[in-house]
């Protein structure tokens, strides 16, 4: 063969092998990969949101988890200890830790290799016409198979470890929302007593009244006899006793139905609420401010730290996304024994071994992968807008109790005044009564006058009860995150 010829035999092939590797080149270019998609979202910093003058530093403290005993009254304390020892929506938030927790377990077992043994029978007719012949071929056997069997995905990208991430933060996330749904329910106990006391106020200041005006009543009994009055006037002050009555009478039935609110909120029946005694609250000291203000309060509030936790698992779920666009690669091997019948299952000549790398590399989807992460993207930026929601809405809160109890303060300075003048005015009305020189009408407006501002008093008295209760679950009721978020004027990386 001469070099022409040698040349000519030669050349058709060089083309073959240049086109298969533009075809692999171009293929590999053409793979899916994630070339602008992004984002720039980032959680916003407490810092961007002023509250200085709203929220001012005045030396105090942050409220400890036993907040309920600073009210004074034992039965209280015992009453949310009850709530959240049998509620059935905290045993459902537990319910969903050990569920976050049982994830948390499932993503750490993929990181690391998997064993398992295998063991199968099968009772088989092979054909004679294939490529076993006889005496397997036309015949019955009894196929025995065991075999132990390894795998290791060496997880180049990262992908499992950063659905562990996903995994753990979740859970975060997950306890951090069970502690709000405590709290939750331990100031929706407190709030619904505060009203149960404010109840048994009314209904004292409602029950005084009635002899009240009984005692106006005789006054103008005497006064019908002496012909001072007629029994016009002695009819209105019946009326007016039986409207008292009434009240006296719906006030009891408001506060059956609380009791009830409050069994409900124990997780008990109806029963459990007719054994509360009435309240015996104190007028907690008023709660001055943290200097940590605001800053810390993106660990005390287990509702931010939930949130911040869900921006960070979505951070990582959007990574897992990013590694299923890379190739991966699971090492896996086999060692066992295959024989027909029973007698040739463990002979050396029955083994088998298996052992090699499986390569994944997706090359073309449809977009799938694409608008998978874009998915993940779109999670990850609800999770920001949702953490940023509840941090503005925090420090609204904590805003709008301050200026609650401040101005209930206010008010109750000048309810007591009023209180104490129309106290003054009807014990002279009473006086000029006897002595004939104003009407009954003029008695009672002033004793109505009187009943209304001693209605006041005790109710912005259990409102500002009630309006602490809100600050405190405002501050976070005592809750410390577990982590070191250390979230404070922090702008989170985009994943």
């Amino acid at each position: 063969m001469n070099a022409s010829t040698f040349h000519r035999s030669k050349s058709p092939r060089l083309p073959l092998r240049v086109m298969a590797v533009a075809l692999l080149a171009t293929a590999l270019s053409a793979c899916v990969n994630y070339r602008g998609i992004h984002s720039d979202s980032h959680p916003a910093a407490v810092s961007e949101y002023p509250s200085a003058v709203s929220i001012p530093t005045q030396g105090g403290v942050w409220p400890s988890m036993d907040w309920s005993e600073r009210f004074g009254d034992p039965q209280l304390t015992a009453l949310i200890n009850e709530a959240v020892a049998n509620s059935p929506t905290l045993a459902e938030a537990k319910a969903r830790v050990a569920k976050a927790s049982a994830y948390t377990e499932q993503a750490h077992a993929a990181i690391g290799p998997n064993a398992d043994v295998k063991y199968a029978f099968t009772h088989e007719h092979f054909s004679g016409n294939t490529y076993f012949p006889p005496p397997v071929g036309n015949s019955w056997q009894n196929e025995n198979s065991l075999m132990f069997g390894a795998s290791y995905d060496l997880d180049i990208w990262g992908k499992n470890h950063e659905a562990l991430r996903s995994a753990i933060s979740d859970r975060k996330a997950v306890e951090a929302e069970e502690q709000q749904a405590r709290l939750i329910l331990s100031t929706s106990v407190a709030h619904a007593y505060v009203h149960l006391a404010l109840l048994y106020a009314l209904r004292d200041i409602a029950q005084n009244e009635v002899v009240s005006r009984k005692s106006i009543g005789s006054l103008t009994q005497q006064r019908v006899q002496t012909g001072l009055d007629n029994e016009v006037e002695s009819r209105t002050v019946d009326v007016t006793i039986d409207a008292t009555r009434t009240d006296v009478s719906a006030l009891d039935g408001q506060i059956a139905t609380t009791r009830y609110q409050l069994a409900a909120l124990l997780g008990k029946g109806p029963d459990r609420g007719l054994q509360i005694t009435r309240p015996v609250l104190l007028d907690a000291p008023d709660d001055a401010l943290p200097n940590s203000l605001p800053a810390d309060l993106l660990s005390r509030r287990p509702d931010i730290v939930a949130a911040h936790w869900r921006i960070d698992a979505a951070g990582h779920d959007v990574k897992v996304a990013k590694a299923d666009f890379f190739p991966d690669i699971n090492l896996a091997a086999a060692f066992g024994y295959d024989a027909f019948g029973w007698g040739h299952l463990f002979n050396a000549s029955s083994r088998q071994v298996q052992a090699g790398p499986a390569i994944h590399l997706p090359l073309f989807d449809g977009g799938a992968l694409r608008a998978q992460l874009k998915d993940r993207y779109a999670d990850y930026g609800t999770a920001i807008d949702a953490y940023d929601q509840t941090l503005i809405s925090a420090l609204n809160d904590v805003a709008t109790q301050v200026a609650t109890i401040r101005a209930i303060e206010q008010q109750q300075t000048t309810a007591q005044s009023a209180y104490d003048a129309s106290r003054r005015a009807y014990d002279l009305e009473i006086v000029r009564y006897k002595a004939g020189l104003d009407p009954q009408l003029q008695v009672l407006s002033s004793d109505v006058a009187r009943l209304e501002q001693s209605q006041r008093v005790a109710t912005l008295r259990l409102q500002r009860l009630d309006a602490q209760i809100s600050l405190i679950q405002a501050l976070g009721g005592g809750y410390t995150a577990p982590d070191n978020i250390a979230m404070a004027d922090r702008v989170a990386k985009s994943p």
